[in-house]
Formats: C-alpha cells, structure tokens, sequence
C-alpha cells in the first residue's frame, strides 16, 4: 500500500553512459522502499531518456535529480548545468516522449542559466492493494478464560457478605 508519508531525494550526479544504469537502479531502490513499484518503469524510462539526452548533447554533464513523493503524485526534477543546451531543440524528441507518458512535466530557467526539467507521476487508486482481514489463530481462544464462564463468587472473592469500614 502506498505511504502518505511525505518522502524526498537528492542525487548529484556526473551523466556517463555508464552511470545512466547505475541512476536506474538507484531510483528504482528509492522507489521500491517508499511502495512505489508501480512507478518504477515510468520514472525510471523517462530519468534514463533525459539523463542519455543530456550526455549526447551537453558540454557540461553535472546534473542533479530530486524525487518527492507527497502521497498522491511523485515529482521527479533533473537539474542540467549547460547555458548553451536548449530543451526546445537538443532535448525535443525526449521531452515529446516524457509529456507522452507522465501525468505533467515541465521545464523551466534557473538565475544562473541551468534548466531544471521536471515530471509527475500519480499513484492512482487502483494500483493500491486491498487490505485483508486476518483470522485470530486458534492457541489464542483456547488459552484464554472468558471472565462470564466463571462463577460470580470466584470473581468477587469468598468475602461477598463481608463490610469493608473506611477509617477517617
């Protein structure tokens, strides 16, 4: 079941077709622990497609990525260092892509110059599992005494008859 419990992630990274794997799985290790494996391939599908992007087209290939969950949409944001690299036309094809297959994105300048493009993915209702009850296990019942299959006597004692005087 997903947890309503707010989450977030900060990864630096140096954008290698190397290290493109290696941020795969360590998203998808993120997002498995927070019980989103739903969101897995299309986080992760959409991250690769940017990342391997970037390192085709970008001079400088430090960039950073942030994932926050909120309890109903995973926001992913991925951080490019590059003044000259244009989202509109190096980055079209992946950003076509990436609108295609996520619940909203965007990209926007930063005061330096960078470009932080960004992605949401909602958990939706159905993807959640039911929960079930569980039967009591049977040592239980048959280990404990009801206090009513008990007489009246035992439970208040052999002094029923009996005055208790309070001192003052």
């Amino acid at each position: 079941m997903k947890t309503a419990v707010p989450c977030y992630y900060h990864l630096d990274v140096e954008v290698s077709p190397q290290r493109v794997g290696q941020v795969r799985r360590i998203l998808a290790a993120h997002l498995k622990y927070w019980d989103l494996e739903n969101l897995v391939e299309p986080v992760c599908r959409s991250t690769e497609m940017l990342l391997q992007a970037i390192d085709e087209h970008a001079t400088d290939k430090n960039t950073s990525i942030e994932m926050w969950w909120n309890g109903q949409h995973l926001i992913t944001a991925i951080g490019e260092n590059d003044c000259d690299l244009r989202p509109d036309q190096d980055l079209r094809a992946c950003l076509e892509r990436i609108a295609a297959s996520s619940d909203g994105w965007g990209c926007c300048a930063t005061d330096t110059g960078s470009k932080v493009i960004w992605f949401s993915q909602r958990a939706r209702a159905g993807d959640r599992e039911p929960l079930v009850p569980t039967t009591p296990a049977p040592a239980l019942r048959e280990m404990l005494q009801v206090p009513r299959e008990m007489p009246a006597v035992a439970l208040a004692g052999e002094t029923v008859g009996d005055v208790l005087e309070v001192s003052r």
